[in-house]
C-alpha cells in the first residue's frame, strides 16, 4: 500500500535509463535529491528500458543493469511506498500511446531536438528510434497526467515537446491530457573526477580511477580517493580554481556530513593531505557499507519483484486507460 501523505497532490514523474552503474557523483548529485523530492510529491519513478535501446546494447547486460538500478535506487533510499517504481517496457501501452502522437507530431518537430542533431551528425548509420524517442518520452509522461517533470537544463526541451503534443492533440481531439510543467531540478554539489577534477566524475569516463561506482569493492574506493588529484600547497582549503582537487574532496565531505565549508576547513586546519584523505575514504566507506548492504539484500530478493508486479498493475492500468480514450477520440475501433 502506498503511503502518500494527505497534503501531496501534485504527481512528478522521472525516468532513468539503465545504463552503467552509478557513481558517487550521481548519488550526491541527484539521488539525494530525489530522495527529498519523494516527502514533496506523488512520485512515478520508472526504468527508462525502451529509452537505452535507441543505441546497441548488449542483451544480457541490460537484463541485469535494469534490475541492478531498481535495487540500487532502493538502496539509495528510494522509498517504495512513496514511490511507484516501475519498468518502462513492462507496460505495452506506453509504446501504443507513442504510435498514436507519433501520427501528430510533425516530422519537422523532432527533426530539430538537439540531441537527435547531435547524435545523428556522429554516427551516418542511425536507427529510427533515435529518431521518434522522444515523442516515447512524450508518451511516458502524458500516460500519468503528471504535473511536473524534474529535469536538468539540458532535458528541458523534451518537457516542452510533450507540452506541445499534449497541446495539439487536446486542440485537434479535445481535452485528452494534462499540459506537465517543467520541475528544474536544483542539482545537488556537483562531484567531480578524482584524476581530472576540473571534469564532472562521469560513469562514461575513460580512467577508472577517477570514478567512484556505488558497487565498487571497498578497497578500490579507498584507494581512488587516497590517489586523488590535489596540489602541492598542502593546506585544506576550498578554492576552486586554484585547489580544484582539494576543494571535490571537500565537496564530499560536505554531502555527506551536512557541514559547512568552513566547518571542514577548520577542523583540518594544520592537517596533511594523507590525513585529510583517509577521513574522505572513510566517509565514503560508511556512506556506501549501507547501501552496498540493502542492494545485496534486495538484488536476489523477491521483495524486489512484488514491489514491480504490484506497480506494473497500477500503471498498466492507468495508461490503459488513457489509450483507450484516446483511440476513442480518434476514431479507431475500440
Amino acid at each position: 500500500m502506498k503511503d502518500f501523505s494527505a497534503n501531496i497532490n501534485k504527481t512528478i514523474l522521472t525516468g532513468i535509463q539503465p545504463s552503467g552503474v552509478i557513481t558517487l557523483g550521481n548519488y550526491i548529485g541527484a539521488i539525494k535529491q530525489m530522495v527529498k523530492m519523494q516527502d514533496e510529491f506523488k512520485s512515478y519513478l520508472f526504468i527508462a528500458d525502451m529509452h537505452a535501446i535507441t543505441v546497441g546494447q548488449d542483451p544480457l547486460q541490460l537484463h541485469e543493469n535494469i534490475r541492478s538500478l531498481v535495487a540500487l535506487y532502493l538502496a539509495c533510499g528510494i522509498d517504495p511506498n512513496k514511490n511507484i517504481i516501475f519498468i518502462q517496457s513492462e507496460n505495452e501501452y506506453h509504446a501504443n500511446i507513442s504510435w498514436l502522437l507519433e501520427c501528430n507530431t510533425p516530422f519537422g518537430v523532432l527533426s530539430r531536438m538537439t540531441q537527435f542533431k547531435d547524435k545523428s551528425s556522429k554516427n551516418v548509420n542511425f536507427y529510427a528510434g533515435l529518431f521518434t524517442y522522444p515523442v516515447l518520452m512524450a508518451a511516458d509522461i502524458l500516460a500519468y497526467d503528471v504535473d511536473y517533470v524534474p529535469v536538468g537544463i539540458d532535458q528541458k526541451q523534451h518537457v516542452e515537446l510533450a507540452r506541445n503534443i499534449a497541446e495539439h492533440f487536446n486542440k485537434k481531439y479535445g481535452k485528452t491530457f494534462k499540459i506537465p510543467d517543467v520541475y528544474i531540478t536544483k542539482e545537488g554539489t556537483k562531484i567531480m573526477d578524482l584524476v581530472d577534477p576540473t571534469k564532472k566524475m562521469s560513469k562514461s569516463s575513460k580512467n577508472p580511477k577517477g570514478i567512484i561506482h556505488l558497487l565498487d569493492d571497498p578497497k578500490e574506493i579507498r584507494k581512488k580517493i587516497m590517489g586523488a588529484t590535489t596540489d602541492s600547497e598542502c593546506e585544506i582549503k576550498f578554492d576552486l580554481e586554484k585547489k580544484p582537487g582539494i576543494s571535490n574532496l571537500i565537496n564530499i565531505c560536505v554531502a555527506l556530513t551536512g557541514k559547512d565549508i568552513k566547518d571542514i576547513e577548520q577542523e583540518f586546519q594544520g592537517k596533511n593531505y594523507g590525513e585529510f584523505k583517509k577521513f574522505v575514504a572513510d566517509l565514503v566507506l560508511e556512506e556506501m557499507e549501507g547501501i552496498q548492504k540493502r542492494y545485496n539484500d534486495l538484488i536476489h530478493s523477491h521483495v524486489l519483484d512484488e514491489i514491480l508486479d504490484e506497480n506494473i498493475k497500477i500503471t498498466r492500468e492507468i495508461a490503459k486507460k488513457k489509450f483507450m480514450l484516446m483511440k476513442e477520440k480518434m476514431g479507431l475501433y475500440r
